[in-house]
């Protein structure tokens, strides 16, 4: 029995020494944190948001706590400090038990607004209890910190003056936490994730067999071998529609949809894959089609079928797409990892395909669109410059759930027509750009189209867009009411704390089902290309019956 007596004293001495601010504080923010945002939360992955919300919190109040006394103000003392701190604890306490108790209502009534089954009541005790571990293991962290930077701070001392040392000490400690953190961790992770994204693209979906079409990427005759396009590339060559489908629903003639696909395998940088899409797109005659579609793809790879099958419905088929990898890993990653590649290559490829398109007589080329969802949104934008186009621009641009560092979204946003929401503005006269969402608002504008067009479709609840950095310290404008139908109306701004929810948000913003959050439906697709491109051929009964019951 002694013996478990040390051990003992060592935890109580370590709760101990917790500050009383910075819990008091900590437990707040942990309490805010249960408040729902964008995406509705598993109790591990809120336990681990409850956690770093309550570290921050923490850390917060130790550093309101240590300017306080270096400021030199008045502090509280002994009986009436006692009991303002241990009224602010159970005043805490109560907030955090409540919110506990609340925090499957709320999880609940935002699941049921994106139609997901509910959660069961056993989740806040998982919780918290991720949350506390969470917590303990960033304190020790820290603590582990200021042991080395006090133990190189004294040494430093006995060859520098004093403040020089502690200076030093700080920073030689930041550097070799940074190290360990970034290139032990960060980079283990980030090594881990490629080479798991990468054996999945490798991978060879039973679906997604050699095509025996010579029209086909990775088919007989074509430039491109079908085992390095990837899994991804793969099967967004092999997806239906195909011409029999498009004919048997539409009950008119149909073209075999044209789609050219370059893997990252494929070349061995950028220009070259653009150059291999090029010459497949002239190998297939792409180029006599009525529409062309440069498709930027997310981080993945991957094209989404939902807009693909709706385009390829909308045009009958007469349109030919072609797309381009950059990246294994999924896009959060692959902005974190390498935000720059994929911009090269969206450039490389909008370049070589623009450049040919424009050397063509105007009366004998195709029509000419650029579309890329989440990270793809964001590349296809910068795909090229107001100069680069001005004198011969492309059609059209369809960017759905873009990222909120796009830089046309960002400015058009800021400067919509006052009384406009933010997350579905209107633009001046709605003849350049438009916004849509579940609700088809494309055609609610004072002014018909102009020549260029450009579709932002985008789900209020779609955190990839509206995730706002300054969320820190401001409410962002589209947590201004109205809300948008899909947001949870308990949403609340809490400063710094709604910053790491949206932050998490973002991690898991395709949870949703579709229609909600980052995961777009066929039935918003078709609104958003029919809009683009006039849907030749089609009513607006027709266009219903193909949301209704189109793939």
């Amino acid at each position: 029995m002694p013996l478990s007596f040390p051990p003992l004293r060592l935890v109580a001495a370590f709760f101990s020494s917790l500050s009383s601010t910075g819990l008091i504080l900590g437990t707040l923010f942990f309490a805010a944190s249960l408040t729902p945002s964008l995406v509705p939360r598993s109790p591990l992955i809120q336990g681990a948001l409850g956690g770093l919300c309550l570290a921050a919190g923490y850390g917060i109040g130790v550093l309101l706590r240590l300017a306080w006394a270096a400021l030199g103000l008045p502090s509280a003392q002994g009986r009436a400090h006692r009991i303002v701190l241990g009224v602010a604890a159970v005043v805490c306490s109560v907030a955090a038990a409540a919110t506990l108790w609340w925090s499957t209502g709320w999880q609940n009534r935002l699941r049921d607004l994106m139609g997901m089954p509910a959660v069961d009541g056993a989740g806040p005790f998982t919780l918290a209890v991720m949350a506390l571990a969470l917590f303990l293991l960033i304190v020790l962290v820290c603590r582990l910190f200021g042991l080395v930077a006090r133990r190189l701070s004294v040494r430093l001392a006995r060859h520098v003056p004093g403040p020089t040392a502690a200076l030093l000490a700080l920073v030689v400690t930041s550097v070799l936490f940074w190290n360990i953190g970034n290139g032990l961790l960060v980079q283990g992770v980030m090594r881990a994730l490629d080479g798991t994204y990468r054996e999945l693209d490798g991978l060879f979906d039973e679906a997604s067999t050699r095509p025996q079409d010579p029209l086909k990427t990775g088919g007989p005759g074509s430039l491109l071998s079908w085992s390095d396009l990837g899994r991804q590339g793969r099967y967004m060559v092999s997806a239906a529609p195909d011409r029999e489908r498009i004919a048997e629903f539409t009950g008119s003639p149909a073209l075999e949809p044209l789609r050219v696909y370059v893997g990252l395998n494929s070349a061995d940088s950028p220009q070259a894959r653009a150059a291999l899409a090029l010459a497949e797109l002239k190998r297939i005659d792409a180029f006599s089609r009525s529409n062309l579609v440069i498709v930027t793809p997310t981080g993945t790879g991957w094209v989404d079928p939902e807009s693909q099958s709706a385009l390829e419905y909308v045009l009958q088929g007469d349109v030919a797409t072609v797309s381009v990898q950059y990246s294994y890993l999924a896009s959060w990653i692959a902005l974190l990892a390498d935000p720059d590649y994929g911009v090269e290559t969206a450039r490389a490829v909008f370049s070589a395909v623009y450049d040919h398109w424009r050397s063509l007589p105007e009366d004998a080329r195709p029509r000419l669109y650029l579309h890329g969802l989440s990270l793809g949104a964001l590349n296809s934008n910068l795909s090229h410059d107001l100069h680069q186009v001005i004198g011969d621009p492309y059609h059209g641009a369809l960017w759905s759930g873009p990222p909120f560092n796009t830089p046309t979204w960002r400015v058009v946003t800021a400067d919509r027509n006052p009384g406009t929401p933010a997350w579905l503005p209107q633009f001046r006269d709605g003849s350049v750009i438009r916004f849509t969402s579940q609700h088809n608002a494309l055609e609610d504008t004072p002014a018909p189209w102009g020549p260029y067009r450009v579709v932002f479709l985008q789900y209020a609840s779609d955190a990839v867009t509206f995730f706002e950095p300054s969320a820190l310290w401001r409410r962002p404008d589209w947590m201004q009411p109205p809300l948008g139908p899909d947001v949870a109306p308990d949403l609340r701004w809490i400063p710094v704390v709604s910053a790491v929810q949206l932050a998490f948000d973002v991690m898991f913003a395709v949870e949703p089902p579709k229609g909600y959050g980052h995961t777009y439906a066929f039935e918003h697709y078709v609104d958003a290309w029919a809009s683009l491109t006039d849907a030749p051929g089609w009513s607006a009964e027709a266009l219903d019956r193909l949301k209704r019951d189109g793939p």
